[in-house]
């Protein structure tokens, strides 16, 4: 995953002559990761991608841990950090290891810069707010519910449209997203029993080719700090594309939950796979169907795991205390499970309505400086009745 997509006017073989109408070839990028080996797609340009007319140190961004504390279970409301400023700029670091850097941003403005981040992939969960991605590969639009897959080296910048608040969940990782191996077969299709297909993919479209001189800033992300570039020409100046590296979105709304009998673990629930973690998409579903199944979870430990759960609505079955917006943490070396009564308040129960969005890491996470502020410190205690 993707799949092969392409856009705009492209020459019938790849390498080949493509003159522009006063003669002059058409500048081609190969945007890919792994070197030459992994995914890749070919871009062409009206103008030379590397003209650049100045480099220049824009920020630090390394994420600062809290000090040292005790193991124990984490909450934090997310949604009552401060709203405001930009997507890339005001983005707030909650939890990361080695392999993950999860942030929260409620952004209120437009940036006037395009963003690479050469650090890593990200997938935006977007909580809130309506737009597109404004990228090379054409716009990516995206609503509340919808994932966006942005690979890393990917030239973008966000686009809100209504009078909605913007809210986004964003898990950065130094891997590749990718969709379950298990749901795939040997050439690479998603199989009859995966909970998506590829018709719920949201591809790029609407590829829009800027032949416009000038200075535009673009900000890259690469050892924790952000370099400002300035181009000579607009950076959206694509006429035509086609492969398999790109920005893609689905949404948490078309993922088709599994029910049984009883119930099912959680990677039941999977969406993504990536190195060092799994995330995974709770869904309004009907409960398990036998007269004597109990819905809601058991007690279990995450031995060589945490888990997180960023609450998208404010019903979770076995959860009390958290509101839409929550994201808690249950680390490896406890047990955590269903609060007080929820195992006998789900009996009998038909469904839920829940809607969150889990990502379970191999490694211990840390906690960021920046959430303290906002963390629910009893939350630990939330099982005593």
């Amino acid at each position: 995953m993707p799949i092969y997509h392409r856009l705009g006017e492209i020459p019938r073989k790849r390498h080949s002559i493509f003159r522009q109408k006063d003669g002059s070839l058409y500048p081609e990028q190969l945007v890919g990761n792994k070197g030459f080996t992994g995914i890749s797609s070919l871009l062409y340009h009206v103008h030379q991608p590397t003209r650049i007319l100045t480099v220049s140190h824009f920020a630090e961004v390394k994420v600062e841990e809290e000090a040292r504390t005790a193991v124990q279970h984490r909450h934090f409301r997310s949604h009552r950090l401060a709203p405001g400023g930009s997507a890339i700029l005001d983005r707030v670091p909650m939890l990361f290891n080695n392999d993950v850097t999860s942030y929260f941003v409620q952004p209120d403005k437009e940036d006037d810069f395009f963003y690479r981040n050469s650090q890593g992939d990200e997938l935006i969960y977007v909580s809130e707010g309506e737009g597109h991605l404004e990228t090379q590969f054409g716009k990516l639009p995206f609503v509340p519910g919808d994932y966006l897959v942005i690979p890393r080296g990917v030239l973008h910048r966000y686009r809100y449209t209504g009078e909605k608040a913007v809210k986004f969940l964003i898990l950065e990782a130094p891997g590749c997203y990718a969709t379950p191996k298990r749901y795939r077969n040997a050439h690479g299709q998603l199989t009859e029993d995966s909970p998506f297909s590829e018709r719920d993919l949201k591809l790029p479209r609407d590829l829009e080719t800027h032949d416009e001189k000038g200075e535009f800033r673009i900000l890259v992300k690469q050892r924790d700090a952000l370099t400002e570039m300035t181009l000579d020409h607009h950076p959206l100046d694509v006429v035509g594309w086609d492969g398999y590296f790109y920005p893609w979105g689905i949404s948490i709304h078309d993922f088709e939950p599994r029910v049984g009998r009883f119930h099912l673990p959680p990677p039941i629930h999977q969406q993504f796979e990536c190195d060092g973690f799994v995330v995974c998409s709770f869904c309004p579903r009907p409960y398990d169907f036998d007269p004597t199944a109990i819905p809601a979870p058991y007690n279990h430990s995450n031995v060589m795991s945490d888990e997180v759960l960023y609450y998208a609505s404010d019903e979770f079955m076995s959860r009390k205390g958290i509101e839409y917006g929550s994201l808690t943490l249950h680390p490896d070396g406890i047990p955590h499970g269903p609060h007080p009564g929820r195992m006998e308040d789900s009996i009998g129960v038909k469904g839920t309505d829940e809607l969150a969005v889990m990502f379970d890491t191999f490694r211990p996470l840390k906690v960021a400086k920046n959430v303290l502020d906002i963390e629910d410190r009893e939350y630990y205690r939330s099982w005593i009745e």
